[in-house]
């Protein structure tokens, strides 16, 4: 039986190899596109442009190959330590059957964290692999087999997931591209049309011309249709698989749930300083783990008593706000912070709602 399972894993472990090394076929085809079109360009048809075109190509290549590396090569967050169970918690877990004892084990797990979202059945989000309860807008990808912070969705142009960590960069991925394609199309129109009224002479340049305009202007058709639908999506501060599924609150779906104004949405993913907008650093507001929202009623189950106030204060990277925070006390709304709210308001708020039991249920 151990020869046969040894020889079981190896095949699984050679299987997985070639999975990932297969993930980078796509990369690979753009960056084989991209070289190509730098020598079209460059060396066949910049020798009849001007040195403005020259160095303008450059500017737009080079920010199309910075944003894309960083898309690439960024590795996308993982929730905090804090969204894990203790080895304690999941022994429980493990060992009770389903019922009362886990619905106590995320009540305990999930009371001080900033989560706000449920499942369809209105539970607690848990991931059943990473044995962690989910941050708010936090999935699972069964490619990287990891909870993403703010998953979009996993691209296999870029051969990773596009989340919290990455997406600016992805969506100066795809405008920089976007102007890169546009550019070569517009300088190369000319000489598209020359080679048709047999304008240019019979080299091999004027096909690497003819290619050039087909290739920049079929991909400037696709890429502008996926630009503008992530701008609309940054505008309602939605990601990819929110716009499909819409997040489940408490009080129910609601599909606008995160959106703060197109002002405030744009400067969620782009930062408060214009001026790194355009470039590839990373400006994103917020930690990952946590997001605004434009509830208005206090969610019961979590906790407003000072001393859950005092244990996420102490937490040094993650300030967690200890409820749905209105419009006038969010820090992406506001420029001042103010996490606390009138107690008689938090006492009214408490009184109308029942505390109803938990069920744990795998999300992935």
């Amino acid at each position: 039986m151990a020869p046969a399972a040894a020889a079981a894993g190896t095949r699984g472990s050679v299987r997985r190899r070639c999975q990932r090394l297969l993930y980078w076929v796509p990369v690979l085809f753009i960056c084989s596109i991209l070289c190509w079109s730098y020598y079209a360009y460059v060396a066949q048809l910049c020798l009849r442009e001007s040195v403005v075109c020259l160095i303008a190509y450059h500017l737009f290549f080079m920010m199309f190959v910075c944003s894309y590396w960083k898309t690439i090569f960024t590795l996308p967050m993982n929730p905090s330590k804090e969204f894990h169970l203790s080895y304690a918690d999941k022994e429980l877990l493990e060992r009770e059957p389903r019922g009362e004892a886990q619905q106590e084990v995320m009540r305990r797990a999930a009371k001080d964290l900033p989560i706000y979202t449920r499942t369809m059945s209105g539970a607690i989000r848990y991931c059943d692999r990473c044995q962690l309860v989910k941050p708010d807008r936090c999935h699972h990808c069964s490619v990287c087999d990891k909870c993403i912070l703010k998953m979009d969705h996993h691209c296999p142009w870029v051969n990773n997931c596009v989340g919290f960590s990455n997406y600016k960069f992805f969506l100066l991925f795809l405008a920089y591209s976007l102007l890169y394609c546009l550019f070569i199309a517009a300088t190369d129109l000319q000489y598209f049309i020359k080679f048709w009224t047999n304008g240019l002479p019979d080299t091999q340049a004027k096909f690497h011309i003819m290619f050039l305009f087909f290739a920049a202007a079929m991909f400037s058709v696709s890429l502008f249709s996926l630009f503008g639908y992530h701008c609309w999506l940054v505008g309602k501060n939605k990601s990819t698989l929110e716009a499909f599924r819409a997040p489940i609150f408490r009080h129910g779906t609601d599909k606008n749930g995160f959106s703060l104004g197109f002002s405030k949405n744009l400067r969620q993913v782009f930062g408060d300083e214009k001026k790194y907008w355009f470039l590839p650093v990373f400006t994103s507001q917020g930690d990952g783990c946590s997001f605004p929202t434009c509830l208005v009623n206090q969610d019961p189950e979590q906790a407003s008593t000072p001393a859950v106030l005092n244990s996420t204060a102490k937490n040094e990277n993650h300030h967690f706000p200890a409820k749905p925070l209105r419009d006038s006390q969010s820090h992406l709304l506001t420029d001042t912070q103010s996490w606390t709210e009138n107690s008689a308001n938090a006492e009214q708020s408490k009184a109308g709602m029942s505390n109803p039991a938990l069920t744990m249920e795998n999300e992935t």
